[in-house]
């Protein structure tokens, strides 16, 4: 069996750490504004929102989960099921069985009412090729041009088929300016078989976003839960065996990188994992195993000058506490526990009884793949290497389609909030002002009913001195070298009934008043006399001469002219 993780990850000088990259200060330096709040944008908070489902795909089980963020910054198990597939070969593999995968996933979708497309997948370990290769110092667009042309990888990588037939991902681990070198991690995979797995999620009607491999997403997994444990020494070395039938290795995270080492078994040893209980053929097949794994762990040792004092176990088999006994007894001063993917993640009561196994630690890769969603926008490019694999041939499109959507949504989200706060606002200002006006119209009835009050006296004074002003215009037409009496005048002005009209009032200047005006009716003329007749100052009120009645027409009510001779008392 070829091993993938041959020299996958080199010693690293103790002097020299993690070097910064090439003129990243400077680059910081020249970075805008603009350009930092789309990173932070585009980071882990940013897009909370892109549903991702991960899938796992083997011949007679399909694992699906769904994990998202709530208010709390707590991770919750959205979704989560696992489909069953009968009627496979022992021996079958799921690109040997591309339509029945595909069904089976459509299936697995419905009954688990899933409605995301989005899809993180990964491929496993002998579909891939990982290498690290060192390469003289470069900077990010020297190293560009160098792929774009092809040249770094064919002197690089010794590759027996076309560059052109694989999909190929790299990122820079590390950058030793020192020795003017820097390490790349080169993962690549057949188009073909890329092509193959993208072809069964399309057929059970998902869209491959993210196509990692099993390993890297074992990884993604472990880091995400030492991250929520919060513990600094698991975070820092953390060392994980994958035990099975199809991948078999370990894999010691170490300052957020990985060493894998391979584990080589025998096609009988396969026999041996699921039917034998020939405790003579175990216990040879334990002996073979672990002597693999104690020399990964002291090789790791031996170069880091690090103590590995516990593995996590990842294994689908069905009797693997009985090989981690024996492990234990290899291994005495080693610790081996089954990881949990799902510890510290928030199980909601209604999928509680779906992850209710005694060993849920081959969830792993799917869990992992789940918390892919923090990778949309390669958030971890800006954090560190090793955690964005992605060989989705067209991602870089992919991306940008994704980026173009946030925008959209985000400015969509700008202008609501825009609009949503102008309303805000208006409606502020409106509540400001009526509680002004409020305060304003204190006492409202009162000063109503004081109003009123006024109005009547108003109106009232407003009768008198039109009765004054009227007494003024009449004594102006008196032709006399002297003016009457105002008491004569104001007897006179009171004497006037209703619908009677004063045209002019003439005084001899003895004791004669003559007065002209316009009556509706005879009656009214002869109230006029009667009232003269009773003011104490005039003697003797008597008509003097009466005109016919004015207008004609139906409509118009007739008015006579009349002339009263008022002889005064002598005073």
């Amino acid at each position: 069996m070829k091993n993938p993780f041959k020299n996958l990850f080199k010693k690293k000088d103790k002097s020299q750490g993690d070097q910064p990259e090439i003129n990243k200060g400077e680059k910081k330096k020249k970075s805008s504004f603009f350009d930092k709040f789309l990173k932070n944008r585009l980071g882990k908070s940013a897009i909370q929102g892109e549903e991702i489902i991960g899938v796992e795909l083997t011949p007679f089980e399909i694992r699906l989960a769904q994990l998202s963020n709530n208010k709390s910054n707590q991770w919750v198990l959205d979704r989560f099921y696992v489909h069953k597939i009968d009627g496979m070969a022992e021996d079958a593999t799921v690109l040997e069985n591309p339509d029945k995968i595909g069904d089976e996933l459509k299936l697995a979708l419905q009954l688990s009412k899933i409605s995301t497309t989005n899809a993180a997948i990964a491929i496993p370990v002998t579909s891939a090729i990982i290498r690290v290769v060192t390469a003289p110092l470069m900077t990010d667009e020297e190293l560009t041009k160098a792929i774009d042309t092809d040249s770094l990888w064919e002197n690089l990588v010794q590759l027996t088929d076309n560059l052109n037939d694989y999909s190929i991902f790299h990122q820079v681990i590390n950058r030793d300016q020192k020795n003017n070198t820097m390490d790349i991690l080169f993962v690549a995979s057949k188009l073909s078989d890329i092509n193959n797995y993208t072809q069964i999620i399309k057929k059970g009607g998902l869209n491959a976003v993210i196509i990692d491999v099993k390993c890297f997403a074992l990884k993604s997994a472990v880091d995400q839960i030492n991250q929520i444990a919060g513990s600094i020494e698991d975070s820092n070395l953390t060392a994980i065996l994958e035990f099975g039938l199809d991948e078999n290795y370990v894999m010691i995270l170490y300052d957020n990188n990985p060493i894998i080492t391979d584990i080589f078994i025998r096609s009988q040893d396969r026999k041996t994992l699921t039917e034998s209980d020939n405790q003579e053929e175990m216990d040879a097949l334990v002996r073979r195993y672990m002597t693999q794994v104690k020399q990964a762990v002291q090789d790791f040792e031996t170069k880091y000058e690090k103590r590995v004092r516990n593995l996590k176990v990842t294994s689908d088999l069905p009797a693997v506490d009985k090989y981690l006994e024996s492990f234990r007894k290899n291994m005495v001063n080693t610790g081996f526990n089954l990881f949990d993917p799902l510890d510290g993640i928030k199980v909601p009561a209604q999928l509680e009884n779906n992850v209710k196994y005694d060993n849920r630690s081959y969830f792993s890769t799917v869990i992992g793949l789940a918390f892919r969603k923090l990778d949309v926008f390669g958030y971890y490019k800006f954090v560190t290497a090793v955690k964005n694999i992605n060989l989705l041939p067209n991602r870089d499109t992919m991306m940008a389609q994704k980026k173009a959507k946030f925008f959209s949504n985000f400015a969509f989200k700008g202008v609501i909030g825009i609009v949503a706060i102008v309303y805000i606002g208006l409606f502020g200002l409106s509540f400001w002002q009526i509680q002004e006006l409020n305060k304003k119209i204190v006492g409202y009835d009162e000063i109503l009913e004081t109003h009123e009050l006024r109005t009547m006296e108003k109106n009232k004074l407003s009768k008198d001195l039109g009765y004054l002003n009227k007494s003024i215009e009449l004594s102006k037409n008196i032709k006399s070298n002297k003016k009457i009496n105002f008491r004569v005048l104001a007897q006179i002005a009171s004497a006037v009934p209703k619908r009677v009209k004063f045209e002019k009032i003439e005084y001899n200047g003895s004791n004669l008043v003559m007065i002209d005006g316009s009556a509706f009716s005879d009656q009214d003329i002869l109230k006029l006399i009667s009232n003269l007749n009773n003011k104490k100052l005039i003697s003797q009120a008597s008509l003097a001469s009466m005109t016919a009645p004015q207008g004609k027409a139906s409509n118009t009510r007739f008015v006579k002219g009349f002339t009263i001779a008022c002889i005064l008392e002598q005073i």
